[in-house]
């Protein structure tokens, strides 16, 4: 299955068995980032979590208290 990234726009081959072909075939919802994206992505949101003026609207207001 070829697959594209939807940041960088490099095109990606996939096994057809794996559980993310399959997923992503069945749901086009969802949507594929590679490797290094995904890393650079999450190095930036720790280095921005790190400055103190980042805020995760995920978390419950108890953990924000901690923070």
């Amino acid at each position: 299955m070829r697959i594209k990234c939807v940041i960088c726009d490099t095109i990606h081959n996939l096994d057809d068995n794996l559980p993310l072909a399959k997923k992503l075939r069945n749901r086009p919802i969802h949507t594929y980032m590679c490797d290094i994206c995904h890393d650079r992505i999450s190095e930036n949101t720790v280095a921005r979590m790190e400055t103190g003026n980042f805020r995760f609207y995920r978390t419950s207001p108890q953990m924000d208290k901690e923070f």
